[in-house]
């Protein structure tokens, strides 16, 4: 305890308990107001955790957000788990995890009904035209926002430069440009470490702040934190089955060919290969639910994007508004809103479930490789072919709102047809990317100004 008590960390020696009671209050609370992306999510987080209440340390609260961006999935959702189950084990993360969910996907579902019930109403329609302006705003600006914290040298700028043309030229998969991109980042942390150490989060130029978390490290109290022999096989052998006997017994019930089985098989997937979150993995998402499956229109995947933009929690919860438009429209025998409400059920279980099982099961090992360098040095080098894939989906975003005919060349590059232009979007577009980049006004404030703003335009455009 003494060496916490000295120097910078004189000042925080009594960091407060963390009562149960008053952690489940703070998971609601920012489950509850998590708008904003990853980035307010993780910025929310910070404010609460880190600097208002101490809870845990400067560092330790990077580390956790390390390993929460290598992972699949919501990484905001995945750091309140491994800081819960930090605090109180596997019931904390549980807790943290769920309540950081529950929320957005509430509104989610409540959105999604309406928007299938009245979607082709022609108020609907002109709302959704300028949220689609906005939401390609909202891409770019998370390009800009993320390019800056991780393009740091010309190593960087190279490797997202080659995501980009591997994913939109190429059509490379989006995972083995992940697992390219992190291998490029391992050697070179042994081949040319000045280039790639320190390329991610975490650098050591963060603030020294201690937080109760630190202290119950010090003081011995957090034995679950510590790998044992069993544990990995425990958790694999708890979670795996938690996470896909649904899948499986939902086969088994209605066949390999219905759609809950492809919506449990799909999404079951997706989990696996979402690194980077909703941006990064909404191009791939689009063309499989709109020309493998056929659950979507084309324009609809970016209507989804912009009612998970308004909501509280992860943009991943764009899934669901999938998931519930697919059952929705292929319930068959069932109700069309009880086919869709299971479909958004099932959806949000194949997508969340693995994120508690990731964390379970890495994170003690993760607390054993603090400060590890080759680990720092891969995490960076995708988060910069993140950069890249998510400027695909923006390019991809531009081309489906502001141009009515967009044609796949032959090796998969899209190409817009120049006279199919709709000047309405491009005007909407552009002058959202102006409220947000330019006058800092803030995403919700722009949604709902762009929507005005359509509805108005396509009124005086007949």
């Amino acid at each position: 305890m003494s060496s916490l008590i000295s120097g910078k960390n004189a000042d925080i020696v009594d960091a407060p308990a963390v009562s149960f009671g008053e952690a489940t209050k703070l998971w609601a609370k920012i489950g509850l107001l998590s708008f904003g992306g990853p980035a307010g999510q993780i910025a929310l987080m910070h404010k609460e955790l880190v600097e208002e209440r101490r809870w845990i340390g400067e560092q330790r609260f990077l580390h956790a957000l390390n390993y929460c961006m290598l992972l699949p999935g919501p990484e905001a959702q995945q750091l309140a788990i491994y800081i819960g189950w930090l605090l109180y084990r596997t019931i904390g993360g549980l807790v943290a995890g769920i309540l950081f969910v529950v929320p957005g996907a509430l509104v989610m579902l409540t959105l999604s009904i309406l928007y299938a019930l009245y979607g082709d109403v022609p108020l609907v329609e002109s709302l959704f035209f300028g949220v689609k302006a906005a939401v390609l705003a909202v891409v770019v600006e998370a390009v800009i926002r993320i390019g800056r914290r991780a393009l740091k040298n010309r190593a960087m700028v190279a490797i997202a430069l080659c995501a980009f043309l591997g994913i939109y030229v190429l059509s490379v998969p989006f995972p083995l440009i992940v697992l390219v991109a992190g291998l490029v980042g391992w050697v070179g942390s042994r081949v040319a470490p000045a280039l790639f150490s320190g390329a991610a989060h975490g650098k050591n130029d963060a603030p020294d702040i201690t937080g109760a978390v630190d202290l119950m490290f010090e003081r011995g109290e957090l034995a679950h934190t510590r790998p044992t022999r069993w544990h990995a096989p425990r958790t694999i052998a708890i979670w795996l089955p938690i996470w896909l006997g649904p899948v499986l017994l939902i086969s088994a019930l209605t066949g390999t060919s219905s759609v809950w089985t492809q919506i449990g098989g799909f999404f079951s997937l997706m989990a696996v290969v979402t690194f980077g979150g909703a941006y990064a993995v909404l191009a791939y998402v689009a063309q499989a639910a709109v020309e493998s499956f056929g659950w979507l229109a084309p324009g609809e995947m970016v209507d989804g994007l912009g009612l998970a933009e308004t909501t509280p929690g992860p943009l991943i919860l764009v899934l669901q508004f999938v998931g519930f438009l697919a059952a929705f429209r292929h319930a068959g025998s069932l109700d069309s809103l009880l086919g869709g409400s299971l479909g958004a059920l099932l959806t949000l279980w194949v997508t969340f479930t693995p994120c508690f099982f990731w964390i379970f099961l890495g994170a003690p090992y993760i607390e054993a490789l603090r400060g590890n360098k080759a680990l720092s040095a891969a995490l960076g080098a995708i988060t910069a072919a993140v950069v890249g894939v998510i400027l695909n989906l923006a390019l991809w975003f531009a081309l489906h709102v502001i141009f009515h005919d967009v044609r796949r060349l032959g090796f998969g590059m899209n190409v817009p047809v120049p006279s199919s232009i709709d000047w309405r979007a491009a005007l909407l577009s552009c002058a959202a990317m102006i409220a947000i980049l330019k006058l800092r006004i803030g995403m919700l404030p722009t949604l709902a100004g762009s929507a005005v703003a359509g509805v108005l335009l396509l009124a005086v455009g007949g």
